[in-house]
């Protein structure tokens, strides 16, 4: 009798392992795939030095880490008005956005084929937080093409912000661009 409880626990602490460790490799997000960079002359705009490097390979995903209470993150800057440079309207309302109002992109993982579209996040950085409106995709999957202004794919963990993000976390005008942060559904 002794025996089979010790082959049980041992078979059932395999289990534990073997199902734990495949439910961590499940979570990681990889890379699905390579764009090559290409720039045509004139036809890439250069707000932000977001150009595509001819020749230069960039990794694409259609996934992004697992959303939780506290998700880490990249917050970049982005105009969402017109002729800023998110090259057009916004995916979730076909409007464009003042950059005096809080609202964002997600890489396209979190975008969630527009499951979070319109849907509020809380974004917390540099000891402040504030709620914003999911606009818009930041296309993890593609880029480098003319439909993305020649700007390389977006990492598959970024939060793109407006101006107002930036002000409401009180970053210093001359730090905006990148942050790391963490964010969460409202």
């Amino acid at each position: 009798m002794e025996c089979f409880f010790s082959n049980t626990f041992i078979f059932l602490l395999l289990f534990f392992f073997l199902t734990n460790s495949l439910c961590i490799k499940a979570q990681k997000c990889h890379p699905n795939g390579i764009v090559k960079g290409k720039s045509p002359s004139g036809h890439c705009s250069h707000e932000n030095d977001l150009c595509c490097v001819p020749g230069k390979k960039y990794h694409t995903y259609k996934c992004s880490p697992l959303v939780s209470s506290h998700t880490k993150a990249y917050l970049t800057l982005n105009s969402f008005e017109k002729g800023g440079d998110g090259d057009g309207p916004s995916t979730c309302d076909g409007k464009y956005h003042s950059d005096e109002t809080p609202v964002v992109a997600l890489s396209t993982g979190w975008f969630n084929t527009k499951r979070r579209c319109l849907h509020n996040i809380t974004i917390n950085g540099n000891g402040q937080s504030v709620v914003a409106m999911v606009v818009d995709e930041c296309d993890s999957s593609k880029g480098c093409d003319a439909k993305h202004n020649y700007q390389p794919p977006c990492a598959n963990n970024i939060v793109d912000a407006s101006m107002a993000v930036w002000k409401a976390l009180g970053v210093p005008r001359n730090q905006w661009g990148g942050l790391d942060i963490t964010w969460s559904d409202v």
